[in-house]
């Protein structure tokens, strides 16, 4: 039994080839080749050392050929692998070259897994910055600009036509209250209220007109302003206020008061009068236009005015005229129409009170205009305004207003009396009305 296992054959070892690992990279398959190559080489030499004189004997030939045959195969496996590796360079730098004139991309190996940890740098890498795409303009061109717009001209004069009417306006409005001043206008209208006694409306209607008209310098008309009404009433005592007023503002020649009964009495003179009258305010408005005023023309007793004179007014004030004649202002004095005026107020007193005076004048006007207008024509080219009846208590304030002027002493029963001798109308709804207004007032 001892002799069969003596002499039974040993089973060698294939000669396979090892197994690299999965994942090892070219450089840690050549080194593990390496080492295995080193530890077969120094086996046989230790296991002849170790067993001594034991395997001299019979053994030493079958330990040597696994040895050297274990050694080729891992020799073999060794320039397999080299020659394997050579080939896939080579493979590599053609892929390379040819990537590299045909404007590809590089291919590298694959890389393959490891166990090794790779070292990283202690010191932190800065982060690149990120560069800024160029923008591309279209066929090959230089960056341009995007071109300004350029403004119109016609927005600067447009900025200068705004600039010039703002001028214009302010300028304007200047000019207003530079006249309005000039003129006084509000002393006026004190002075009308304190001395002017029962017709209220009247004054106002008329200091509205002058507002209205002495605001500016420029107008396409002269104002024209008819005041009627009955004897007595005050029509003249108010032309004599406005001429003194018009005396301190504009000076004494720029102010006329023309008396028909005085200036022109007979009819036979007529033409002549009003030849005189024409050049009269010819140089008048001529003055008044270098001075930069307007002047004041004044005509009491109106009723007595001829014709021709009429006619020649009519041509002064009409709208056809040249610039000068334009700026001025004509004021007419007249009981014409004081039939209609008188009519009107003793049939409607019960409806009049104080308070509305200025509805008085508005029902008053469209009145008078129809009887004025078939007159003479020059009457449609004025502004119509009516003076009513005075009462009892207005015709007292005359007599006070006059006794005060002369440096009397007013007692209240001696103007009492002398207000009861004059003659009034029939009382109508509590109201007196005086026939002959305040004229007898300095007669008494």
């Amino acid at each position: 039994m001892k002799c069969q296992q003596h002499l039974a054959p040993r089973r060698e070892p294939r000669n396979e080839a090892p197994q690299l690992p999965v994942g090892m990279s070219d450089e840690s398959s050549s080194t593990s080749s390496s080492q295995l190559v080193e530890d077969f080489e120094g086996e046989p030499d230790e296991e002849v050392d170790s067993d001594g004189g034991k395997n001299q004997t019979g053994q030493s030939g079958p330990t040597a050929l696994s040895g050297f045959a274990s050694l080729r195969a891992v020799i073999r496996i060794k320039q397999k692998y080299q020659a394997m590796k050579l080939r896939r360079q080579e493979m590599a730098h053609s892929l390379v070259a040819a990537g590299a004139l045909a404007g590809a991309p590089g291919r590298t190996s694959p890389k393959i897994f490891t166990f090794e940890v790779p070292a990283f740098p202690s010191v932190p890498q800065k982060k690149k910055k990120r560069r800024r795409r160029r923008v591309m303009f279209p066929n090959g061109g230089p960056r341009k600009t995007a071109p300004k717009q350029e403004r119109s001209r016609a927005m600067y004069c447009l900025y200068l036509l705004f600039a010039i009417v703002f001028v214009q306006v302010y300028n304007a409005i200047e000019n207003l209250d530079d006249h309005v001043l000039r003129y006084d206008l509000e002393g006026l209208e004190k002075t009308l209220r304190r001395e002017v006694f029962g017709q209220q409306g009247a004054v106002e209607g008329l200091v509205y007109h002058l507002k209205d008209y002495l605001s500016t310098y420029v107008h396409n008309k002269p104002l024209v302003v008819s005041v009627h009404g009955p004897s007595g009433v005050g029509k003249s005592h108010l032309g004599r206020l406005l001429a003194g007023h018009f005396r301190s503002v504009v000076g004494d020649t720029l102010v006329l008061q023309y008396y028909v009964l005085h200036h022109c009495p007979q009819e036979a003179d007529a033409t002549q009068c009003a030849r005189n009258l024409s050049s009269v305010i010819s140089e008048m408005v001529e003055k008044a236009e270098e001075e930069e005023k307007i002047p004041l023309f004044i005509f009491d007793e109106a009723e007595h005015m001829h014709v021709e004179i009429l006619d020649v007014l009519l041509q002064l004030v009409a709208s056809k005229q040249s610039n000068e004649y334009l700026n001025a202002i004509y004021l007419f004095l007249s009981n014409l129409g004081h039939t209609h005026i008188t009519k009107h107020m003793l049939q409607n007193s019960s409806s009049i009170s104080s308070g509305r005076h200025s509805n008085l004048v508005k029902e008053l006007t469209p009145i008078l205009r129809n009887t004025l207008e078939k007159h003479h024509p020059l009457w449609t080219e004025a502004d119509i305004l009516p003076l009513g009846l005075l009462e009892k208590g207005h015709v007292m304030e005359c007599f006070l207003e006059e006794i005060t002027r002369e440096g009397f002493y007013p007692d209240h029963s001696n103007i009492e009396r002398l207000a009861g001798e004059i003659e009034y109308y029939p009382v109508v709804a509590g109201r007196e009305y005086s026939q002959s207004g305040c004229k007898q007032v300095v007669a008494k």
